[in-house]
């Protein structure tokens, strides 16, 4: 069954001196200013679009990381995910960064890598990212 999640933005003025706010639709749980300078200078409490994307992606990961632990067998304790989203003025959304530390009784460091290079491949988010550079560090943790 597909799934439509919504959200809203709101813009005054031009790009570089005006702001606006974007909204959470579907959940209901905030509305966010951003900027231009929130974009591409210190976020002083604003947030940008690469900021709503890796927080995406970063959700996104854990989720398809955990899903592949358990197809093989392996329950997670906890997984841990940020994600560094790129944004270059001019060039656009250059890469986004995962990093990723997770506790997983009885997997060895092997198999753990290579279930979360599946998993970013696999991730749905990872997908729509496709046309920049995906990048992973991934830690065992005992």
């Amino acid at each position: 069954m597909a799934a439509t999640r919504s959200a809203n933005a709101v813009w005054n003025g031009n790009l570089t001196e005006g702001s606006g706010t974007t909204s959470l639709a579907t959940s209901g749980l905030g509305t966010f200013d951003v900027t231009w300078k929130a974009r591409t200078e210190a976020a002083n409490g604003k947030t940008s679009p690469e900021e709503l994307i890796a927080a995406a992606h970063a959700a996104c990961f854990s989720m398809a990381f955990s899903n592949e632990l358990d197809k093989a067998g392996h329950t997670p304790e906890e997984v841990r995910t940020k994600a560094d989203v790129t944004f270059v003025p001019g060039t656009g959304i250059t890469g986004s960064h995962l990093t990723m530390s997770a506790k997983v009784p009885g997997i060895s460091e092997e198999e753990f890598q290579k279930i979360a290079g599946e998993a970013k491949v696999g991730c749905p988010v990872s997908g729509a990212l496709a046309s920049i550079d995906i990048t992973l560090d991934a830690t065992l943790e005992s």
